[in-house]
């Protein structure tokens, strides 16, 4: 996977299975996905603990993968993006590629917000208080007046401070914002920062 470009793919074995070897690693930190038949999955794990046990392998949980690509600013189906949200307001209009005789669903729709026509953007927040921001909080305004809700929040192993992302209307989406993060019923002061956190 090292001379593999990122966001390629090979067919090849792993561990003996049929398998798709992907660089798309959703922590951000250059890792890979191995993609195999249901019934190959119990012989490669055992394999792969086999062969990493020389190297340190271990195994870590969503919730490491979660705190990792928040830190990278990835966005996560179920948080960042769902079926209320445009790619467009969720920063990844990179991916949404308006190419002539392409069509696709809500193009027209993605076409004005892409030419300015967001009314809420997705936004990095850095607590400046001591606090972490989790996902379902209210994000208010520099008085605390609701405004939007963390979608995604945690505190950054890297940064040592509480970090989470949300919508908020676009007015407030400048990179140096304050705003608040109401946590436990206290608003405590949040940067809008410019995605990644790291």
């Amino acid at each position: 996977i090292e001379d593999m470009p990122y966001y390629t793919f090979k067919k090849l074995k792993v561990a003996g299975c049929e398998a798709i070897l992907s660089t798309t690693g959703y922590t951000g930190s250059g890792g890979c996905e191995i993609y195999i038949a249901n019934e190959d999955a119990d012989r490669l794990w055992e394999e792969m603990w086999r062969v990493g046990e020389e190297f340190g392998l271990k195994n870590i949980g969503l919730g490491a993968r979660d705190t990792l690509r928040l830190e990278k600013g990835f966005c996560l189906y179920g948080h960042e993006i769902d079926d209320t949200t445009s790619p467009i307001e969720a920063g990844l209009g990179w991916i949404t590629k308006f190419v002539d005789g392409k069509e696709f669903i809500d193009r027209e729709k993605m076409e004005t917000l892409k030419a300015g026509g967001l009314e809420r953007k997705l936004v990095g927040l850095k607590l400046i208080d001591r606090g972490i921001p989790r996902a379902g909080y209210t994000i208010g305004d520099a008085e605390g007046r609701p405004i939007g809700n963390v979608v995604s929040g945690t505190m950054s192993p890297c940064l040592k401070v509480g970090i989470g992302t949300g919508y908020v209307p676009k007015e407030y989406a400048t990179v140096g914002t304050v705003l608040t993060v109401i946590v436990r019923e206290r608003p405590l002061k949040a940067e809008v920062v410019k995605l990644p956190f790291v």
